[in-house]
C-alpha cells in the first residue's frame, strides 16, 4: 500500500496541484484544482493506493518561491516518472533547460541525444506528468511560437514571460 499526499496552492496563473509520494517525490502536478486531471498521468506502477490532502512541505515552498520570482526554487525538487528509456532520459534532459533559455523541439531532441526524434521529444513534453518541475513549458515550436501545453497556452505564455531575463 502506498500513500501520496496532495495539495492545491493558489498561484498567479490559477490553482496548482501537486501529488507527492511517501519519499517526497512529485509524481503529478499542474495548474488545476482537479485531482481527476492529474491522476491519469501517473504511471500505473507509481499510482498510490491512497491519497490524502495535506501539507506538501518543501514542495509547496518551492512552488510558492518559484511563482514569487525565485526561478531555481523548483530545480532540486525530486520527481518520479516512469516510461520507456527514451522518455525517462528526455525528462531528465528537460530539467537541464534553464529558466529564461527556452529551446525548440528540434534543439530538445538533439539535447536528448536523438536529433532526428523531434516527434519523440514532443511526446516527452506531452506525456510529462510533473509540470513545472520537469519544465516542458520551456520547449517551443521551431518557428518560435508557443505550441501546445496541457495547462493552456496562456499559462505557458505567463511562465515564459515570468522566466524571461530582465533587461
Amino acid at each position: 500500500m502506498s500513500i501520496a499526499t496532495w495539495s492545491t496552492l493558489d498561484t498567479p496563473i490559477g490553482p496548482f496541484t501537486a501529488v507527492v509520494d511517501e519519499d517526497g517525490a512529485v509524481i503529478a502536478s499542474g495548474w488545476t484544482a482537479s485531482l481527476d486531471e492529474l491522476l491519469p498521468q501517473i504511471h500505473p506502477t507509481l499510482r498510490p493506493t491512497e491519497l490524502v490532502a495535506g501539507d506538501l512541505g518543501p514542495v509547496a515552498d518551492a512552488v510558492t518561491r518559484y511563482h514569487s520570482g525565485e526561478l531555481s526554487a523548483v530545480d532540486a525538487v525530486p520527481v518520479r516518472q516512469r516510461s520507456g528509456e527514451f522518455l525517462e532520459h528526455a525528462w531528465e534532459v528537460l530539467r537541464t533547460v534553464p529558466a529564461g533559455g527556452p529551446v525548440t523541439y528540434t534543439e530538445y531532441a538533439a539535447k536528448a541525444g536523438r536529433p532526428a526524434a523531434v516527434r519523440a521529444a514532443a511526446s516527452a513534453c506531452a506525456r510529462n506528468a510533473v509540470a513545472l518541475f520537469v519544465p516542458c513549458h520551456r520547449v517551443l515550436r521551431t518557428d518560435g511560437t508557443l505550441g501546445g501545453f496541457r495547462w493552456g497556452v496562456d499559462a505557458k505564455r505567463w511562465l515564459l514571460a515570468h522566466e524571461a531575463p530582465r533587461q
